[in-house]
Parts: structure tokens; sequence; C-alpha cells
């Protein structure tokens, strides 16, 4: 071995050790290894940031912004609203919403397909008095099945389709994955409809129930007594003087027997106020020492009233304790991969005075975090209990970067508008399918012309683009091209048919595919295309074959990352509101894992023989 394969076999060893430690995000790991394959003398200073032009990143930022102009025009929600109609049978009910995220899947980004079919999913499972369990995470596999599909499915099949052109004169074409991704994920989708669900743990518990939030729990009622020095006063001058302010949450006033919802901080206060209070006990303390305020205790009125006549009377006098009315609504939503609440808190972030809304509780991993809302930074999949505006909320929503876990404000788009999207999109993709346009290309027009006829704004467009990702690729790709020119990748490939030589050729792509699997389960699944993809050319070469299937096996393998949350984003996304453990994925994605090795690999050999 060379100084230089010793040296990019050291830092790739160390990348992907970083990326299953996960202490920092993927796309971070990359730019620093990238960074010391620069300074090492690996990849020479003009190249470093040559990913970044490379096709498939380029296919990738086109496919999330046409995706995005795709969903505020209502197209796939028109669709989706349909499945309200399917039943509730679970057979049926997984079989539709995981058949219809894998085609959505095929044509557009896969945590977009799923986001859109999420509330859905939770919809019809409360609806049916079932568990979300047994429909997100057949929702979420479907999602990572309909990306084989096509090129433009996942970022994998961008990836390889890109590198065939290095060891052959063309590329993959929009629909050459199309044979080998229909028929896995046919069998996939099958197999999850009619087995798979059953094998998923039975969740009971509040998260797995929708009942992860009871918000009466959390909400604190004080009274305005009349000596208190802030009658005359708004809202703001009390909370002003509170020591830890930012964790305190007015999510109503009650005056007259009339709820003023998410007041406004300068509202007034008036003797016998009573302000419906979300915070810790510390704050509380502070609002009752500090603010004058008088803590209702409800439940001991109960206590000291015997008689059924007097107990009635003090419920009517009891202020009603819901949050939410004819124009103030309460739901959950979760945090999406490209939120901008994510690193920060609701504090920094000023979420009341600038977005209108409300946190009134913050869950993670399926627990409600005991914390201080004000101080709790949002990670990806925290589920939060929102409190604004009914008509603004849906909006407020897609603009934060969250997606609702309920039927409302499923649809943002414009109905009106369905037909311009989808010849748009349409016309792009058929200038792929017959090679008049590279996918970058076309791709790229098409959002333009989506841009340009009002159907995304530049800003949507900008925030649409999953940034983490792109870095990823454009930091990635270049590493993964030292990885191959300093005959490292060879090097692993000769290794590797070394120590197969009796395996047959389809055994070959066997281990190749469950290989891939493997890696792309603990990492990025685009960082496992980017690495795998040399080494299938290697192995190729070493025994003489054609590269195309071994390239399509890193193309499967990389795209069907069911056995951890962490492969993923699409199953991370849905852990939380599932109510799953890191260990549930394994229970129905190991014999889904099984299923698509069985099946792809003769698949392979088909439709790609060596």
């Amino acid at each position: 071995m060379t100084a230089q394969q010793w040296i990019i076999l050291g830092i790739l060893t160390v990348t992907m050790a970083l990326f299953i430690w996960n202490r920092w995000r993927y796309d971070v790991v990359s730019l620093m290894a990238l960074l010391v394959v620069t300074v090492t003398g690996i990849v020479p200073p003009d190249e470093v940031f040559s990913g970044f032009g490379h096709p498939a990143v380029i296919t990738v930022v086109a496919v999330l912004v046409v995706s995005k102009a795709l969903f505020n025009a209502g197209v796939i929600d028109l669709i989706a609203r349909q499945l309200g109609r399917v039943g509730d049978r679970p057979t049926v009910q997984v079989a539709a919403l995981t058949g219809l995220v894998t085609v959505f899947s095929g044509f557009m980004n896969n945590v977009g397909a799923l986001a859109l079919l999420m509330p859905v999913a939770t919809w019809m499972s409360r609806n049916s008095g079932r568990s979300p369990s047994l429909l997100l995470m057949p929702l979420a596999f479907g999602s990572l099945l309909g990306g084989m599909l096509t090129l433009i499915g996942t970022p994998p099949n961008m990836i390889i389709a890109a590198y065939r052109a290095n060891v052959a004169e063309t590329q993959f074409g929009m629909f050459d994955f199309l044979p080998v991704g229909v028929s896995v994920a046919f069998v996939g989708v099958v197999f999850i409809a009619l087995v798979g669900w059953r094998l998923i743990p039975k969740k009971q518990d509040s998260v797995a129930s929708g009942e992860l939030f009871e918000v009466s729990e959390y909400i604190s009622e004080l009274r305005v007594p009349e000596e208190s020095k802030f009658v005359g006063f708004p809202l703001h001058d009390l909370l002003s003087v509170m020591p830890n302010k930012e964790d305190i949450t007015i999510v109503g006033l009650v005056r007259n027997d009339k709820r003023f919802l998410a007041p406004s901080m300068y509202r007034v206060l008036r003797a016998d106020d009573i302000l419906m209070v979300e915070t810790d006990s510390d704050s509380l303390k502070n609002l009752i020492d500090d603010g004058g305020l008088e803590f209702i205790e409800g439940d001991k009125n109960d206590e000291k009233d015997e008689e059924g006549e007097e107990e009635e009377e003090d419920e009517k006098e009891k202020p009603d304790k819901s949050i939410e009315s004819d124009d103030v609504s309460v739901l959950e939503a979760i945090v999406a991969p490209e939120s901008l609440l994510i690193g920060k808190t609701a504090s920094s972030l000023l979420l009341r005075e600038r977005y209108g809304v409300n946190v009134i509780a913050v869950a993670r991993r399926g627990k409600r975090l005991q914390e201080r809302l004000g101080r709790i930074r949002f990670q990806v999949a925290d589920i939060l209990l929102l409190q604004g505006g009914a008509n603004s909320l849906p909006s407020t929503l897609s603009e934060l970067g969250c997606l609702p876990l309920a039927e409302r404000g499923l649809r943002i788009g414009k109905p009106r508008k369905v037909l311009l999207p989808v010849g748009i999109f349409a016309v792009a993709m058929t200038l792929v399918a017959i090679n008049v346009l590279p996918a970058q290309i076309s791709l790229t027009c098409a959002a333009v012309v989506m841009i340009v006829a009002g159907l995304l704004s530049p800003t949507d467009a900008y925030k649409s683009i999953d940034w983490p990702v792109v870095v990823l690729l454009g930091a990635m790709i270049p590493i993964g091209n030292a990885f191959e020119t300093t005959g490292s990748a060879d090097l692993i490939a000769s290794q590797l048919h070394g120590i197969a030589q009796a395996a047959t050729p389809a055994a070959m792509l066997a281990i190749l595919m469950v290989g891939t699997m493997l890696l792309s389960n603990i990492v990025n699944n685009a960082a496992a295309a980017i690495l795998m993809a040399p080494i299938a050319a290697g192995l190729s070469h070493a025994i003489g074959a054609n590269a195309d299937p071994f390239l399509m096996c890193v193309a499967v393998g990389a795209s069907c990352a069911f056995l951890t949350p962490i492969g993923h984003q699409s199953n991370a996304m849905v852990m939380a509101p599932g109510g799953y453990r890191f260990s549930d994925y394994w229970r129905m994605g190991l014999p889904v894992s099984v299923l698509v090795v069985v099946v792809g690999v003769p698949t392979i050999l088909l439709f790609w023989p060596l």
C-alpha cells in the first residue's frame, strides 16, 4: 500500500466513525474530511469544491425545488385525500398508504413524499382507534422502496447514474432503474401490507395512541387579584419583571367567563382576570410571589363540597381550560429535517412575537421533555404542541419547516394551479426520458419555469433545498474520486475478490448489495453510494464482468436502509410519532431487507446481465 492509500483509508475510517458517533451532523463531518484530504495533498486545491457542480448534486437540488412546487400547488394532496375512503381494515390501509408513497417517492424527494402522507396516516389510525405505529413505519419503508423506481427517486440513483459515465460511455437514464425498482418495490409493498405490519410491536402507550400531550395537565390558572400592582397594566409589564420570562407562556386569558386565547402581550390586565399559563414550577412561584397573582386550585373546591348540587355549581364556576376555539387552534407538529427551528430555542426565535405561535410542550423520542420550554434546543423529529391562529397556523408550520401530525392543515397549496406544475414536470421528465436533455438540465429548467410562473417564490425555493445533503454530496464526491484515483477502491475490490473467489457472480452481487445495505444503515445513503461505487466497479473489473449489475446492486443496497432509524431521514421522522424504539426497526426491516436481496439480485441479472 502507498502512503496516499493509507491516508485516504484512514480518513475514511475516521469519517465513518464520526458518522456513526453522530456528535456532529454529517455535512460538518464530510466538510472536515474534505479539508483533511486537501491539506494532505490527496485532492488538488482546484478540485476541492468540484463536487458542488456535480450533475448528481444539481439534480438533487432541482428535484427538491420541483417537489416543493408540486406540493404547494396541492397536486399530491388531491390524491392523498382520497385515502380516507379505503376503510378501516389495517391491511387495506397499509397497502394504500405504502403503495401511494412508493409511487410518489419515485418522482419526488423521499422525505417530501413521507411528509405529505404522515398527517393522513395519523388521522386514519386515530379514526380507526389503532396505534399510528402500525401505519407510520410501513409508510417510511414505502418511501425508501419508491426511491428505487427512477433516476430522480433518490440521491444514490443519481450518484450511481453519474458514476457510470466514468466506467461506460453514458450514464443510466431516467427509467433504467425501473425494471429492478418496480420488481423489488412491488414485492416489498405486498409483504409489508400482508405480513410486515403485523411484525411491528403494538404500541399502547400515550405516544402511539396520539395522546402524547394531555394539555390540561400542563396548564395552570392564576387569578389577578384587585390589589395586584399590575391591574391596569399590559401583560408585557407583568412578564418583564419575571426572572425567566422566556419560560412562561400565556396561552389564554379568561375575563367575565369569556376566553381570549393566545392573548396579545399588550392586553391590559383587569381585576379577577384569570391567566392560563404553561410554565415550570419555579416560574409559577415567581408569578405568585413577584407578580402578586393567586393560584386557583379547582380540585380543592371539589373536596370541600360533598353534595352533588354544590359540586355542579363549582364546575360551572371553573373557567374552561380548553385552549382551542374557532379562531385559535392547537395541534401537534414534527420538526422536519429542513426546519429553521433546528438547533435553536423558542426564546431565541421569538416564536410568539414573530410567528404568532405558542409552544405548549415538546416531546423527543416518545417522551415529553420536562425542561424549561424556552431553553429547549429543537432537534429533527421533535414533536411540538403548538397554539396559534386557526387560519394562519398551517402556513406558519410550513414557514417554520414543521409537519402537522393531524389531517387538518394538510394542504397548503392551490388546487386551481394543479395542471400547470404537472404539465411542466411531465415535459421535463419526457425530455430526460427521450435523451433530449440530461436530468440536471431538464429539471433545473422545470424549477426555474415554476418559479417564474409563480408556483413557488424564490425564497420558498431556497428553503425547500436540503442544504446538509447538498453539502454532504458536494464534499464526499471529491473524496470518493480520491478513493478511486489512489487505487484504494481497486485494492479493496481485489481483496474482496480474493476472499470470494469460490463464490459465483450472483453470490458476489448479493454480498455487495448486503455490504452496501449495512453501510447505508449506519451512514447517509448518499455517502454509502459514493464509497461503494468505486469498489463495485473494481470488483467487476477483477472478474472481467460488466459493471452495470454491480452498480445496480450498490444503488439498490444504498436505498434500502430498513434496519435502523438513523439509516435514512424517513426512518427518523416516524420514530417519535410512532413511539418506536431503536430495536423496533429490524423486526420488519430485516425480512424486508432479505426480500430485497432475494428478489433484487436475480432481477438485476435478468435485466443487466454480466
